[in-house]
């Protein structure tokens, strides 16, 4: 079973930043791709930004310019930067991995909490 640990998650005021870390279980290599989701009180849970194996990461409307998605070989974590945050980015974020047979798995999740 593939667990996913996330960190970094906290209070921030507007226009501050955040780093949040993803270390898997498994390799990052393992996996066919791999991402951050988020979920705001009684919304809908809502990619962030994700990256497959190879080529380019994708991002969201809203995570554009300011969303960072990266990997850490090395470490094997991947983080996402985030800066310039707004009210509007608070939600719990979620680390995804899908592996090569289309199975997704998730991590516990961490609140980000965007406010003065």
């Amino acid at each position: 079973q593939v667990q996913l640990v996330e960190s970094g998650g906290g209070l921030v005021q507007p226009g501050g930043s955040l780093r949040l870390s993803c270390a898997p279980s498994g390799s990052i290599f393992s996996f066919n791709a791999m991402g951050w989701y988020r979920q705001a009180p009684g919304e809908q849970r809502e990619l962030v930004a994700r990256f497959f194996r190879i080529g380019s990461p994708s991002y969201a409307e809203s995570a554009k310019g300011r969303f960072t998605i990266s990997r850490d070989f090395a470490k094997n974590t991947v983080y996402l930067q985030m800066n310039r945050l707004e009210p509007e980015d608070t939600a719990v974020y979620y680390c995804n991995a899908e592996d090569t047979s289309g199975r997704n798995y998730w991590g516990q999740g961490t609140l980000v909490t965007v406010s003065s």
